[in-house]
């Protein structure tokens, strides 16, 4: 318990779900702070697309004012139920859906791609679900700094993508040495 200490205890149990049921790969504490620092400026919903065993949901949920709405989307049934029945109580929706049956809560405030289809998908589909002035997370980036610190025709495609969009302000975060996230505003 001493190494989750300095971690929500909404962060923790969600943790603690993940390393019972064998994923190793939740997300980062990190990225977490990063999520629920950028989710406490936020109003009305947010939402994560690919909930996992619900660690960024819970870091989401840790930033938000009480009165946001946090939601997120798990498309693997038994995995959705789990979380949700873990959840109950704290503020969290979780969905039985693919991520693509957010669209019916949109706009958001902030939205947290987790999911690789999400991060994959069509970026006009996933700017239109987010308010103006809203906010686009994509995580689990190796910094550029490593892979091309001087050329930038060998960053991924995906981040590039993303950070050249002229409807978006975008910037990448390096969260630790060895990942970064991007952070994305819908222009006004």
């Amino acid at each position: 318990m001493s190494v989750l200490l300095d971690v929500p205890s909404l962060v923790t149990k969600a943790l603690r779900k993940s390393l019972t049921m064998g994923y190793l790969d939740a997300t980062r504490t990190e990225t977490g702070r990063l999520l629920a620092t950028l989710a406490a400026s936020r109003t009305g919903t947010i939402a994560e697309c690919g909930t996992g065993c619900g660690v960024g949901a819970a870091w989401l949920r840790s930033g938000a004012p009480a009165d946001t709405r946090v939601l997120t989307a798990e498309l693997e049934g038994r995995l959705a139920h789990d979380v949700q029945d873990m959840f109950a109580g704290d503020g969290i929706d979780v969905l039985h859906a693919d991520w693509t049956e957010l669209t019916s809560a949109a706009p958001f405030s902030l939205l947290f791609l987790d999911a690789s289809s999400a991060k994959n998908a069509p970026r006009d589909e996933v700017i239109e679900l987010v308010e103006p002035g809203g906010m686009i997370v994509l995580d689990d980036f190796t910094p550029s700094t490593i892979t091309s610190s001087m050329r930038p025709e060998r960053l991924d495609q995906i981040r590039n993508d993303w950070l050249a969009d002229p409807r978006l302000s975008s910037a990448e975060v390096m969260v630790a040495a060895d990942t970064a996230v991007v952070v994305a505003v819908r222009r006004r």
